[in-house]
Order: C-alpha cells, then sequence, then structure tokens
C-alpha cells in the first residue's frame, strides 16, 4: 500500500478545543439493526447518541428484501442452523461465535415481535417460514413477503425512539448521564469523519467521533464507549445491492483509528439482481428460489442442475459463480429468473412485482433478466465474542464487523440475526468503559468464563486481537490538534475517481480474481490515492471517496494475498483452497503485509446443539 494511506490518521484538520462539544456515555454510529439494537441496549446504563449518516428509510437494514433465519419449526434444530452456518463459511467460521448467534436467534426474533414487528403468518397464526439458499429446513422470517428489513427498521426505530428526547442532529451541549437507565438522542443526515483517540500511539483509546452536520458544521462528539455499526461497503462497487450511502465509512475510520480489519478479501455478490439497460441493480430476493424459481441459460435450461445438488438453493457464492461462467459460455447472453409457476407471485413478493411493472414485466407471463451484484462485506472491523475490536472503548456490530460468524461466505439471512445479536451484546457490554476496568461488563450475564446462559460463545480474552485492558474511560475531553498541510500535488476529479474505482474493482475484484489484475488494480488505486488522500476536502463527498479508496486498497490486497478459492474469493489462478489459508487474515494501519489467527472450533460441545422450540 502507498504510504499516504497509513500516514493520514484524520481527514480533516483541526483543533478540537475550537469546536463544539458534545458528551454521551455511548456513541453509535449507524442507524440499521445491529445500531439501534446497540442503542436499546446501551440505554439500560446511561444516555446515548446514535449517529445516521442518512435517514432511516436508506441503511442496508432497510434495503434488506430477505429475512432472518432461525429456528422456529418443530423439524428444525439449532444444531440444523449452526451446521449450515459452517458450511456456507467455508471452514473459516469461529465455530463458538456461530453457535451463539444461531442459540440467541430465537430469543431476540421474540422480543422484537412483542416489540411489535409483524411477520408473514397462515390463517391460524402461524410463521409462514421460508427457505433460501444454503439451509436445509425453511427457517426464514419474513414480513410482506420482501420487506423484512424495513419491517425490523421500523420496529426498532419505534422502540428507540420511546427512549429518544432529541432528533434534532447535534447542537453543542449535553452531558451523558450517571449510573442507571438513560436517553437515546438520534443525529440524522450526521457524517462521522473520524474517531477520536488523544494520539497517534499504537492501542490509544477511542473516545468518540469528530461529526459534520450540515446545519450544525463539525462537531466533536466525546463518549466513554463507540460502536461502529455503520453497515457495509457496497459503493465500492460499479454493480451493487446496496444504498449510496454504504461507502465503507466505518472500515475507513476504524483503520486510521488503529482497529484491525480482517478477512477483506470476502465479499458477498448476490445471485439476482434485475438486469436492464437503463434500470438499477435492483434485489431479487433469495425467497423468490425458495419459493421455487428456477434460473435458465439462453437455451431455457436449469443449468444449476448441472452446478450443484441444491440447484438454485445452493450458497450465494456457488449460485453467483455459477451464472458468470454461464454468460462466459453464452457468448455474453444473459440468464434469467423464471417464477412463471410461482402461484400468487404478486401477493407473496409485492415490492419486487412492482419494480417489475416499471419495466413491463410480469412475472407470471415474462421471464426476467438477471445479474450477480456487490451485496454484502463479509470482512470488517475484527471483534472478539463480545464485539470488541483491539482498541480500547471501540466496538463493532453488523455488517462493519468481522466477528467470524460468517466465515469465507454468509449463509443467507443470517445478516439480519447477526445484526439483532451483536447490537444487543456490543450495547450491554460497553458499559465496562464507566467501570472500574473488568473486562466483563457490569449485568451482561457473562462470567468471565465465556458462557453466558445461552450458550459457549469461548474466552472473550482469548482471541489475539483484544487488547490488553478495557475501561474505565479516559477522561474527557482533551485536546486533539490534526495538522494537515494543503498539498501542492495535482489535481483529480473526483467524480471520476470515484466513478473509475467502482469500475475497476468490479472488473478486477468482482466474482472472478486473479493475481494479475489483483496487482495491476492495487497499483491504479495507489496512485489515485497519491492524489485523493493528500488533499483537504470540506464535505461528504470528497471524504467518502477517501474512505472508499482506503477500503478498496485493503480488499485488493487481501484478495492478492489469498492465493486459493475459498467461499465467495474465487481466484481463477489458484482454484483449491488450500490448508495454509485456513485462517484469518488482519490487516492494520503501519503494517504491509497482515498477521493470521487461526480459526476457533470448538472441540467437545459442553452439551448438544438443542434447544426448546419456540413456536411464535
Amino acid at each position: 500500500m502507498d504510504p499516504i494511506f497509513h500516514q493520514r490518521r484524520y481527514l480533516i484538520p483541526f483543533r478540537s478545543s475550537l469546536l463544539p462539544q458534545i458528551f454521551t456515555d455511548t456513541l453509535i454510529i449507524g442507524g440499521g439493526v445491529a445500531g439501534l439494537r446497540a442503542a436499546v441496549a446501551s440505554a439500560k446504563h446511561g444516555d446515548v447518541i446514535v449517529l445516521a449518516k442518512g435517514d432511516f428509510k436508506n441503511t442496508n437494514t432497510a434495503w434488506a428484501q430477505g429475512g432472518i433465519a432461525s429456528v422456529f419449526d418443530e423439524r428444525d434444530t439449532i444444531q440444523s442452523h449452526y451446521e449450515d452456518t459452517l458450511t456456507a463459511g467455508a471452514g473459516l467460521v469461529d465455530e463458538p461465535l456461530a453457535e451463539m448467534v444461531v442459540r440467541e436467534g430465537p430469543r431476540l426474533i421474540e422480543e422484537l415481535f412483542s416489540w411489535g414487528m409483524r411477520a408473514d403468518r397462515d390463517a391460524s397464526g402461524k410463521l409462514m417460514l421460508g427457505r433460501e439458499g444454503g439451509h436445509a429446513h425453511h427457517r426464514i422470517i419474513h414480513a410482506d413477503g420482501d420487506a423484512t428489513g424495513a419491517e425490523v427498521q421500523r420496529t426498532l426505530v419505534d422502540k428507540v425512539r420511546s427512549l429518544t428526547t432529541d432528533t434534532s442532529g447535534g447542537g453543542a451541549g449535553g452531558t451523558g448521564g450517571g449510573g442507571g437507565g438513560g436517553t437515546v438522542r438520534v443525529f440524522d443526515k450526521c457524517f462521522a469523519l473520524d474517531l477520536i483517540t488523544p494520539n497517534d500511539q499504537p492501542g490509544a483509546p477511542v473516545m468518540g467521533a469528530i461529526t459534520h452536520h450540515p446545519k450544525h458544521g463539525l462537531q466533536m462528539i466525546w463518549a466513554k464507549a463507540t460502536i461502529l455499526a455503520s453497515g457495509g461497503a457496497g459503493q465500492l462497487f460499479r454493480e451493487t445491492t446496496n444504498p449510496p450511502q454504504a461507502t465503507a465509512d466505518g472500515c475507513a475510520m476504524a483503520f486510521r483509528a488503529g482497529a484491525t480489519l480482517a478477512d477483506m478479501a470476502f465479499t458477498q455478490f448476490h445471485p439476482t439482481t434485475l438486469y436492464l439497460a437503463g434500470a438499477s441493480r435492483s434485489l431479487i430476493t433469495e425467497a423468490i428460489r425458495g419459493a421455487g424459481a428456477y434460473l435458465l441459460d439462453a437455451r431455457g435450461h436449469r443449468f444449476m442442475l448441472d452446478v450443484h445438488p441444491l440447484a438454485e438453493l445452493a450458497p450465494r457464492d456457488i449460485v453467483s459463480q455459477a451464472i458468470v461462467r454461464q454468460i462466459s459460455r453464452q457468448s455474453g447472453e444473459g440468464v434469467s429468473l423464471d417464477c412463471r409457476h410461482i402461484v400468487g407471485f404478486e401477493k407473496s413478493f409485492p415490492g419486487i412485482a412492482a419494480i417489475l411493472k416499471k419495466f413491463g414485466l410480469d412475472a407470471g407471463k415474462d421471464l426476467i433478466p438477471v445479474h450477480p451484484a456487490m451485496h454484502y462485506m463479509v470482512g470488517g472491523i475484527r471483534t472478539d465474542a463480545f464485539g470488541r475490536t483491539d482498541v480500547p472503548g471501540l466496538y463493532a456490530a453488523g455488517e462493519v464487523a468481522s466477528t467470524g460468524l460468517h466465515g469465507a461466505n454468509r449463509l443467507a439471512s443470517n445478516s439480519l440475526l447477526e445484526g439483532l445479536v451483536f447490537g444487543e451484546i456490543t450495547g450491554t457490554v460497553c458499559a465496562e468503559m464507566k467501570s472500574n476496568g473488568s473486562r466483563t461488563a457490569t449485568g451482561s450475564g457473562t462470567n468471565g468464563t465465556g458462557t453466558n446462559g445461552h450458550g459457549h460463545i469461548g474466552n472473550p480474552t482469548s482471541s489475539p486481537i483484544s487488547p490488553s485492558g478495557f475501561g474505565p474511560a479516559r477522561p474527557a475531553p482533551v485536546p486533539i490538534v490534526s495538522d494537515i498541510r494543503p498539498s501542492d500535488l495535482g489535481e483529480l476529479d473526483l467524480t471520476d475517481v470515484r466513478s473509475s474505482l467502482r469500475s475497476a474493482m468490479w472488473k478486477n475484484v468482482g466474482i472472478e480474481r486473479t493475481g494479475q489484475k489483483l496487482s495491476s488494480v492495487c497499483e491504479m488505486i495507489d496512485f489515485w490515492a497519491r492524489y485523493t488522500l493528500d488533499k483537504i476536502f470540506d464535505d461528504p463527498s470528497g471524504w467518502e471517496v477517501q474512505n472508499l479508496l482506503t477500503v478498496a486498497a485493503l480488499l485488493a490486497r487481501s484478495a492478492a494475498w489469498r492465493e486459493e478459492s475459498r467461499g465467495c474469493h474465487l481466484r481463477l489462478d489458484c482454484p483449491t483452497p488450500l490448508d495454509t489459508f485456513l485462517v484469518h487474515d488482519l490487516w492494520q494501519r503501519s503494517r504491509q503485509q497482515p498477521i493470521t489467527e487461526p480459526v476457533q472450533t470448538i472441540q467437545a460441545h459442553p452439551r448438544p446443539l438443542t434447544a426448546p422450540v419456540l413456536l411464535a
């Protein structure tokens, strides 16, 4: 990586003492499922600020058509969900994490129901569970067919607003509460530029963030604990299902603050997005294939029958790669999704039916042209079993984090589940930053051995990325000076850089990769960075490009380092999985090469992976 990536600590010059000061106990950056669930949990032990980059309708959560995977059928088991997660993750799933997440799922989804979340049910009131790629059983909970994410978002927003005292977006003043419960303030349309640390030394604690609001300008938000839940990085690629605000900001600011990022090569491409000239890459949910839709080649043949025993319901990496190969065999001619035989399509999937109608398509009569697109960032900020990063005071949850749950490829509909579980965990555990320095959160139910009463989740102090100690938080504020001098180097057009980067990533770091193309794209990114990261910008469009370049450089280098094919990382020049790479690759600021961490396994389960089935 060009030295500029390691030299730039903050995106803008500032003196903290000259800016408005805001204080809270917990700062949560992100307004999706993980951030909102963390807000509910952290409000139990102090005051909270939720910082949302846009509005709540444009998070990755709100855009999610697929459902939430969890065991609610008497014919299903926790064991089966766990095994499906491991199979999809292709050898890199941290087994204790997977066990804990699938075990906790039913309880947290029941909680959502108690808060008013709607789900698709039959006439008797029983959940109508769907099946998606990689799942052995029907265990996917949906709302309005293809609007599950929007319903989860609505439910959590309503819950958070019941705890909210201010939604103005900022303004100086205000102090965090002491012991006991607190209130939640929501700052929407507020951009987090960087995490605050008292110095640039390794291990310097995060003390909040410097933010920008269109009305209030730059602000220093000081927090005893900061939770990053800022979502994904889909805008790195020309073809993506993600909303425009998914520009990798969380991973980039964590990297600049000294946190470790892991498994950045693994980016999941959703197999089926609408592929029409002039149309955005609208997601065609996997639930449609779960309902029986077929993938057809140009001759009308179901080619997935020749690829995998689960055919269209194979894991997403297998289906996406098969589509790309099929298109190549057909000299660029596309593939289609056949839903013509699905009874009641419009009723089951009203959102998708409405999108198709805009382009003159009727799923009951027409084939739907589809193509893969970047969908989910599997890698991210490395955390331990409690969402802690290796920087004191900083936690991560949701898509921005790399917890070890997904391994080399995420199992369908496990992402909303992970956001719920780790949102609750981080929101609870971060109370330790107000404590006397204990590594175990007060009132979290943990006993210090890694068992939380719901299942074995490993020793929370065992991970090599864990810092030597947490809490209590360093008293704030402290004087921070970011002194960045104007650059004399030539300028590039930001719009051109952004467009060229996204195109280069799609062509060279997309579904099919080679060492030569990865090496070339690393050179391209370094060139753009030398003339972009050296500049000072005064609005989010510039800061987003700087963040995209930073994470693109890490992603491409991780893909170049991993000289094998595994999960959603396909190297045409290294087509075989290798035991040498049965490790997590960890990337840190000031290091040109990764360090590695072994995958966590469960040698002997403390008890069988079964649990009472909750029939909602």
